[in-house]
């Protein structure tokens, strides 16, 4: 159950279809997601949130488009966030993520899980060569 209520028509509002306007034509598709219909009850925290993500995951950088959805796959799992599991695997598997990365990205993240663990409980001091002024 949700923490808010579904706005009955989102887009009477200028702002928010101004918003969703713009992740359709960003994405290229017709398909508004539920997080932006459900943040639409406050058009503020919609405009910033989308502008952050299109800034971050939409606009051209060092990192390409399927390295972006699966370190947010990453992060999603790690935060336990199955909304955006889905949501981000969604979009991975359409910019090219097979069943074999899927399952690469899985191990490494499993493997990261338990390691940091690891060494979170033996409370490890950082050796002096990862310190980055170095």
């Amino acid at each position: 159950m949700t923490t808010v209520a579904l706005t009955a028509d989102p887009e009477a509002d200028p702002r928010v279809k101004a918003v969703f306007d713009d992740i359709r034509a960003t994405r290229k598709s017709d398909f508004v997601n539920n997080l932006w219909h459900y943040l639409a009850f406050d058009p503020g925290l919609l405009e910033s949130t989308w502008a952050e993500v299109k800034a971050v995951m939409a606009v051209p950088s060092e990192l390409d488009p399927l390295t972006k959805e699966m370190l947010y796959i990453a992060v999603s799992i790690a935060n336990s966030c199955t909304y955006c599991v889905h949501s981000h695997t969604a979009a991975a598997r359409a910019k090219g993520m097979t069943d074999e990365l899927h399952a690469d990205l899985l191990r490494v993240v499993t493997l990261a899980s338990k390691t940091n663990a690891l060494a979170n409980g033996l409370q490890l001091p950082v050796d002096p060569e990862f310190e980055a002024d170095r």
